[in-house]
């Protein structure tokens, strides 16, 4: 089934234009919860009430108001198209801008962006090749729903593309928005040349795959244990912040951290090549010793506690789950 369009009209840029139709590029998969009374099964519902005579009130006789402090100033919904005739069919380019100098904070929402028929495909085409080549936008304002945007219109991959904006006076100072931002205090060049080995060191490729939502899957688990009657474990405690006399040591001992798993790979290949240290690496699969043991995830240890049926296991931290598992065994 074809997505529908949350908007229609036209894109015009000079005196080109290219009827479009804008698709929702993203979905969410936050789980969603019912509100139910404790205790019951009663599903809670919201209401629209008017306050003064508690009734039920239905949308049809509901209008827009603006309270000016003494009064309300009443808007009925056509009114607001009344006031931009066209403009909620209109997307007018007013000019294009370099990509690299649209800081990225003010980026919202995007929307991808089809021709309106075949016959515009060419007219498509053409804008498309033209702001991917030239790496520029078109920046342009349209009125959606009732409310004006300002929008980005960009070439991705084979497509065009509609970023939503936000305007200038809803960026927020961060110098008046965030407190304690550092003023006077400077780290050593000992420290940042430490901090630039951490980053090098946990440099990788950019690849949106190897991400996904471990708090919905968790949620998952967490409902489907409950379900089906079973101990949910729990996480890990959050990380302490670290002091600043602590700082330097921190930082080297992530730095290793970070390294150690491309030079333990790197030593285990050459053992094998060689021939030598076979009984080590044996002993680092089968993970029984409790050093083995510690350096595996709390939700791994805690699927090998399932199977080991240990007792108490869901109420159990990491470390203790690793000691568990070693008696255990």
């Amino acid at each position: 089934m074809m997505a529908r369009p949350v908007w229609t009209g036209i894109v015009s840029f000079g005196l080109v234009s290219l009827p479009i139709a804008l698709y929702t590029a993203t979905d969410s998969h936050t789980i969603r919860f019912h509100q139910l009374q404790r205790g019951t099964a009663d599903r809670i519902r919201n209401k629209r009430i008017n306050e003064r005579t508690g009734d039920e009130v239905d949308l049809g006789e509901i209008v827009k108001g603006f309270d000016t402090g003494s009064e309300y100033v009443l808007v009925e919904p056509g009114e607001l198209d009344d006031i931009a005739p066209g403009r909620s069919k209109a997307l007018e380019v007013s000019g294009f801008v370099d990509l690299d100098t649209v800081d990225p904070i003010f980026f919202d929402k995007t929307y991808y962006l089809g021709p309106r028929g075949e016959q515009y495909g060419k007219v498509y085409a053409l804008l498309q090749r033209a702001l991917a080549e030239s790496n520029k936008a078109g920046i342009a304002t349209f009125v959606m729903r009732g409310r004006e945007y300002l929008v980005a219109l960009k070439a991705e991959d084979d497509l065009l593309t509609l970023h939503t904006l936000h305007w200038a006076d809803e960026i927020r100072d961060p110098h008046t928005e965030v407190p304690d931002l550092p003023s006077k205090a400077e780290p050593t060049a000992a420290e940042v040349k430490m901090a630039h080995q951490l980053i090098d060191a946990l440099t990788t490729d950019w690849d949106p795959e190897a991400f996904h939502d471990t708090f919905q899957e968790k949620v998952k688990a967490l409902i489907k244990a409950k379900a089906a009657g079973e101990a949910v474990a729990r996480a890990e405690p959050a990380a302490q912040p670290t002091g600043v006399v602590d700082l330097m040591e921190a930082l080297r001992a992530s730095v290793e951290r970070a390294r150690s798993p491309k030079d333990t790979g790197e030593k285990a290949s050459a053992s094998q090549s060689t021939g030598r240290g076979k009984k080590p690496a044996a002993k680092k699969r089968t993970g029984t010793s409790g050093g083995s043991l510690r350096s595996l995830t709390k939700a791994e240890l805690y699927e090998k506690a399932t199977k080991a049926a240990v007792k108490g296991r869901s109420s159990m931290t990491h470390d203790q789950l690793a000691d568990a598992l070693a008696k255990a065994r």
